[in-house]
């Protein structure tokens, strides 16, 4: 069985749920109300402005703005404001966010009062301050074994997003490589694309285990390739890396000449085992970074922290473009983050949580026609997509499989359809209490029933 996948058993059978306010107020997901019009843009009566011309290639040139194409998300957007109009008395049943539902720890919101009133923290912290390298150092030796220097070998970043908008800077000029592995994050992609670099996707599919094959890649890529992105636990598959697979790439990377950027933002959430760091593999700090973040194992999503860290003279490059970039996160957030960094048991409350949540799930998934274990990590289940439905509807992409489900039985997932059509669960929902869970639980195996999925 391939951890995270999902196929075919037996239909479920309906249950009941209990339809009070209270509890619809949980599941309720609004859709936000600005910047979401279901009709396209009409440019034609609207005279350019002068400036149009201007825009760069990187952003779509002289017809930037004008794009009529309607994305992915969007087209969520516009599925559950159907959903919504259509049945207003149906509550929807959110599996598509993809953010933690909790506050951060009352202990850092605590510390983080305190810290804003401090008149020392009110200044720029450029490439961060001392506290905060220090606790990341702290974790990485105590969660991982990793000895880093705090000073040449970490450095914060505001959230993680921007770092991968910035570590492109250090290596691509135009014609060179970035391999990325697909589905993923894109960002790094996109900025490769921005210095005038290429992308070549690695896809991750089933028959491989959801890990890139790297032994796929032609010669002349590799001839041209600085980056290699990698992503473990793996979003959306769940995928976890093992210490036989970073050993490969290590020495790939050494054979190649190419960088490794890991990125690490669910490495708190792994299931399968303890966490595994990329720079735990002898020999990866001399090839790349791994980046870390707040957000998905400490429950700090808007806080918007994060860190590089690995070879000293990568570090020192991201820093050098980070200087350029922005001043540093408020100090008083750094300072709470590293409070976060030296207290565990905030990121174990927070894997327990969501496992308990992902266990719930495949066992009602699995009911109901899938065929599903618990993911390696995240808080990601990766499902095989359905093809149909038992009235004769069909589906020839994820994409149709969604809008199905949101607009016909008000259950959100997000499709991916990059390698092979999958539906993404999060376990993410609002559900204050375990009871609250096995509610949603319940009348999701009510709907998915009355849907009659088929594969």
């Amino acid at each position: 069985m391939v951890t995270g996948f999902c196929s075919i058993t037996p239909p479920c059978r309906a249950t009941s749920f209990n339809r009070n306010l209270e509890y619809s107020a949980y599941f309720l997901h609004l859709p936000c109300q600005t910047n979401m019009s279901t009709a396209s843009k009409d440019n034609s009566t609207t005279a350019d402005p002068y400036f149009q011309s201007l825009f760069a290639d990187r952003i779509g040139g002289a017809n930037y703005g004008k794009d009529t194409e309607i994305y992915k998300f969007e087209k969520i957007k516009r599925a559950k404001r159907k959903a919504l109009t259509d049945h207003p008395d149906r509550v929807l049943l959110d599996f598509g966010i993809g953010e933690n539902d909790a506050m951060a720890d009352k202990s850092i919101r605590d510390l983080m009062a305190q810290e804003v009133n401090q008149p020392e923290n009110r200044g720029y912290a450029d490439n961060g301050v001392a506290e905060f390298k220090q606790a990341a150092a702290r974790f990485m030796k105590r969660r991982f074994g990793v000895q880093l220097d705090a000073d040449t070998q970490i450095n914060h970043c505001i959230g993680s997003k921007p770092a991968y908008a910035m570590l492109p800077a250090c290596f691509i000029n135009p014609g060179d490589m970035t391999l990325i592995t697909v589905p993923g994050y894109p960002v790094a992609a996109t900025h490769t694309r921005y210095y005038g670099g290429e992308v070549f996707n690695l896809p991750l599919q089933a028959e491989n285990n959801f890990m890139p094959d790297l032994d796929a890649v032609p010669d002349d890529i590799y001839r041209r390739t600085k980056i290699l992105v990698l992503n473990y636990p793996n979003s959306p598959t769940g995928k976890t890396a093992t210490a036989d697979f970073y050993a490969k790439v290590v020495a790939l990377a050494k054979e190649k000449q190419f960088v490794v950027v890991q990125d690490a933002a669910h490495i708190m959430l792994t299931f399968d085992g303890e966490p595994l760091s990329f720079l735990q593999t002898p020999g990866a700090i001399d090839v790349g970074v791994e980046v870390h973040s707040m957000s998905k194992g400490y429950d700090m999503i808007g806080w918007r922290m994060g860190f590089v860290c690995g070879h000293p003279k990568i570090v020192s490059a991201f820093a050098d473009v980070k200087d350029n970039s922005d001043s540093g996160q408020f100090i008083a957030t750094q300072k709470a983050a590293a409070a976060a960094l030296d207290d565990d048991s905030i990121p174990d409350q927070v894997n327990k949580k969501y496992r308990r949540r992902l266990e719930k799930l495949v066992n009602t998934l699995n009911e109901c026609g899938f065929e599903c274990e618990v993911p390696g990590g995240t808080y990601f289940l990766y499902a095989k997509s359905p093809v149909g439905s038992q009235a004769g509807k069909s589906f020839a992409a994820a994409e149709d499989a969604t809008r199905y489900l949101i607009e016909e039985f008000g259950i959100v997932t997000v499709p991916w359809d990059n390698a092979g059509a999958f539906l993404r669960f999060s376990v993410t929902y609002v559900a204050p209490t375990e009871a609250d869970e096995d509610a949603l639980m319940e009348e999701t195996k009510r709907r998915l029933g009355d849907a009659g999925l088929t594969w």
